[in-house]
Formats: C-alpha cells, sequence, structure tokens
C-alpha cells in the first residue's frame, strides 16, 4: 500500500477559512473526507476548489450531467479516490448503480449527455486541442456556448481533483471503486 502523501490535516487543527470550508462540507455531505483535508495543507488550494465546485453547483448543467463529467474524468485519468467518491455523490444526482458505472466508462444512456460527455472525453483526451467537429457534435446536439463552457469548467474541476488525489496518493475514504478504464 502507499503511503499518502500529502497529510491530511486533523479537522481540530482547521480554522479560517480552512474552518469555514469544513463545516460547509460537514453541512452538505456530513463529514470532511480526505481529500479537503489534504487539500487544507495550502488553504488557498482548498478554497480555490470550493470556489469553483460551489460556483458551478449554481450553473445551469443539471447535477446529474455534471455527475457524469466527473465520473467519466475520473476513469479516464484512472483517478480510484474521484471514482470512489463520486459513485457515492452521484447518487445524490440520480444516478443507480449501472448508470454510475457505465459513466464511469464514459457512456450514458441520454443521447444529450452523451455528446456532453463525448465533448467532455474529448476535451481531457485532447488536452484542451479538440478539433472543429468535436465543437460541432456538442453543439449540435443542443447545447450552447454558455452550456460548453461549464463543461469545460467541470472538466477542470475534475482533472483538479483527479490530478491533486494522485499527487497526494489520498487515502481512500469511501468505499472503494476500482477504476480500470
Amino acid at each position: 500500500m502507499n503511503t499518502q502523501r500529502i497529510p491530511s490535516i486533523e479537522l481540530s487543527a482547521a480554522d479560517g477559512m480552512t474552518k469555514l470550508v469544513f463545516e460547509k462540507l460537514t453541512a452538505r455531505i456530513g463529514r470532511v473526507p480526505n481529500m479537503p483535508r489534504a487539500m487544507a495543507q495550502s488553504p488557498a488550494t482548498l478554497e480555490a476548489w470550493m470556489s469553483l465546485l460551489e460556483a458551478l453547483a449554481t450553473g445551469v448543467l443539471s447535477k446529474r450531467l455534471a455527475a457524469e463529467i466527473a465520473l467519466a474524468t475520473a476513469g479516464i485519468n484512472h483517478c480510484q479516490y474521484c471514482a470512489s467518491s463520486h459513485t457515492v455523490l452521484s447518487k445524490f444526482a440520480g444516478l443507480n448503480e449501472a448508470q454510475i458505472y457505465n459513466a464511469i466508462e464514459g457512456m450514458v444512456d441520454d443521447s444529450k449527455d452523451a455528446a456532453a460527455i463525448n465533448f467532455a472525453k474529448a476535451v481531457v483526451e485532447k488536452r484542451g486541442r479538440i478539433d472543429d467537429n468535436d465543437f460541432k457534435l456538442v453543439s449540435d446536439a443542443g447545447f450552447t456556448s454558455g452550456e460548453i463552457s461549464e463543461i469545460v469548467a467541470h472538466v477542470v474541476l475534475n482533472i483538479f481533483t483527479n490530478y491533486f488525489n494522485l499527487v497526494a496518493r489520498t487515502d481512500i475514504d469511501w468505499p472503494q471503486i476500482s477504476v480500470t478504464v
């Protein structure tokens, strides 16, 4: 087993903005998971993550699509921590077990959401250097420029957490999911 590289801070050590973020997380999901506790080694990193998370929560994309993007990104980046956490959290967005596992593999039922997931996958795999056809497919599926911008923002949020957890080797404190994509 690998040792977590960036240690999680103790909840009792939180103060200032870190304490505020921890209180928000406790109110939202009932606890403070290891990832934000490790991010708290840099309060600026923790605040950046929470700010983007909260801003996107007020966006126009559905919670379901946001969850599918998170799962697909975790699958592409082979991030077990994120796949595990989003497996639990995606249930709050209405996804069932089969839909969750399919989303980790980049497959979703709804054809419009599938266009968004394929676009998100292209953004991740091509590191943002999508081609005109990638953009045309998501546009032709009915996504507006604002919605496309939010898809990119969700991809960025999830790449941020994927990479953070891969670098930190964050101990998984969720029911563990194996990412084989």
